[in-house]
């Protein structure tokens, strides 16, 4: 997989947004995107929960 930039992804993030976006568009998906790379990051390092622990956790029901 090729690695790139901020720079190179933040424009790529501008240049797929439709024309008539708003800022808080583009905040949206940038605080997206971060979201999901550190979600993937906590995933790789093995900070993990399962299902059943987090039900448990919260008090849900199995």
């Amino acid at each position: 997989m090729e690695t790139r930039s901020i720079k190179e992804e933040a424009h790529r993030l501008v240049d797929q947004l439709p024309e008539h976006s708003t800022w808080d568009d583009l905040m949206a998906e940038i605080y997206i995107r971060q979201a999901i790379e550190a979600g993937l990051a906590d995933s790789n390092a093995g900070r993990v929960a399962s299902v059943e622990e987090v039900r448990k956790q919260f008090g849900l029901p199995e």
